[in-house]
């Protein structure tokens, strides 16, 4: 039986402040097993707007244009500033239009395979045609990337090669970790696995109450199909808006590159004690390092 399957995990008593933690050990909680979240939407009726109304595209996103101006009027105010300030960047010169027309067919086409639930072997090729981009350098790609998921729901990011050798080599010894979000009253904790190149996080309480049967609540997908030749690894996500939101997901995507990544041989060394010595592990130390790399700040509380 291999560490990973007989560490015992650790529990935190939720919705509590610092005093208030609770840190028991649970030798009988199993290992996560990534499990799919469905999706429910709420439909709304608004008027139009008549400048996206010009748009040859709007009754493509029509209804998710009214869902997203009823549920969350400030998100939407932003978007629209922020979508008047990416028409000032002229994208035809580098073929940037091109680039993100094919890879909204390919994410439609993808939505349309599996609606409502995480991807089931994501590509890269099935969101990025890389047969275009192989003649540009690793930072062009990077920025189309960036400036892609700019406009989504969702997080990314660009990966050092060097960067995610490190991390990956690490994520095989040691699999799972503790992460730490926010709170109003102190720090809700989230389970992290992962899965070959992808990273599952759940809420620490469904392993508590559904063990193995704990269903993913947010995925980070790592390709690395240009790290070789670019030297970049490329990220992105999918998650389950009901639990997590997008400033969330990024301190969570943060926290992995902070542990993971680390240079400082005090902080990998929580990632090991989680997976090899758990007695040794302390969950305010995760605390006092998030902390102290600032990481947390900015993330909405609940």
């Amino acid at each position: 039986m291999s560490d990973g399957e007989t560490m015992a995990a650790a529990v935190v008593q939720m919705a509590c402040s610092y005093r208030g933690m609770l840190a028991v050990r649970n030798p009988g909680v199993r290992a996560l097993i990534p499990g799919l979240v469905s999706s429910q939407l709420r439909a709304f009726s608004v008027t139009k707007e008549p400048e996206l109304e010009e748009n040859p595209y709007y009754s493509k996103y029509e209804e998710k244009i009214k869902k997203l101006r009823s549920s969350k009027p400030q998100e939407y105010k932003a978007r629209l500033e922020k979508r008047s300030e990416i028409k000032k960047d002229p994208l035809g010169h580098s073929k940037q239009a091109e680039f993100i027309k094919l890879m909204d067919q390919e994410m439609d086409k993808r939505d349309k395979a599996a609606p409502g639930s995480f991807t089931k072997n994501k590509t890269l090729g099935s969101i990025l045609n890389l047969d275009m981009v192989q003649d540009k350098s690793g930072t062009e790609i990077g920025e189309l990337w960036m400036h892609y998921f700019s406009t989504k729901d969702t997080i990314s990011a660009v990966i050092p090669g060097s960067t995610f050798e490190m991390m990956i080599s690490r994520a095989k010894s040691c699999p799972m970790f503790l992460y730490a979000l926010p709170r109003k009253e102190g720090y809700e904790f989230f389970m992290g696995q992962w899965a070959g190149q992808e990273l599952h996080f759940t809420s620490l309480i469904n392993v508590q109450t559904l063990g193995e049967s704990a269903p993913s609540q947010l995925v980070l997908y790592h390709y690395s199909d240009l790290q070789k030749a670019k030297d970049i690894v490329l990220m992105t996500a999918e998650m389950d808006g009901k639990f997590i939101t997008v400033h969330e997901a990024q301190c969570l995507a943060n926290q992995v590159q902070l542990f993971y990544a680390a240079q400082r041989h005090e902080t990998y060394q929580l990632v090991e004690a989680f997976n090899h010595r758990p007695a040794e592990f302390k969950h305010m130390s995760v605390i006092a390092e998030l902390e102290q790399s600032g990481i947390g700040q900015g993330v909405t509380t609940k």
